[in-house]
């Protein structure tokens, strides 16, 4: 089982390469300069990377490999998307 806070953002930061995992989230609706809001997270057994289902810029729902995203911080707020700042108001760290 794999646990996590509802109120965490991460940030795409795609890998290239020939050995990226795929879905390249870039190609698939996500865009760097926001964040998103993580809604859920599976491990297959067969692999020990794990993916976070996260819901992209069309309102799309998209499984995508944790080694493309990076943590953004928590953030109190309904939103599922945030504009990637230095700093988003309304964090809960704060």
């Amino acid at each position: 089982m794999l646990a996590f806070h509802p109120q965490m953002f991460v940030r795409v930061e795609q890998l290239e390469g020939p050995r990226a995992p795929v879905p390249r989230p870039l190609d698939s609706g996500f865009s760097t300069d926001r964040l998103y809001r993580v809604l859920g997270i599976y491990n297959p057994s067969e692999t020990s990377d794990a993916y976070f289902i996260l819901p992209n810029d069309r309102g799309e729902l998209w499984f995508i490999c944790q080694r493309h995203l990076r943590f953004a911080g928590l953030h109190d707020t309904a939103a599922h998307h945030l504009p990637a700042l230095e700093e988003v108001t309304g964090s809960a760290a704060d």
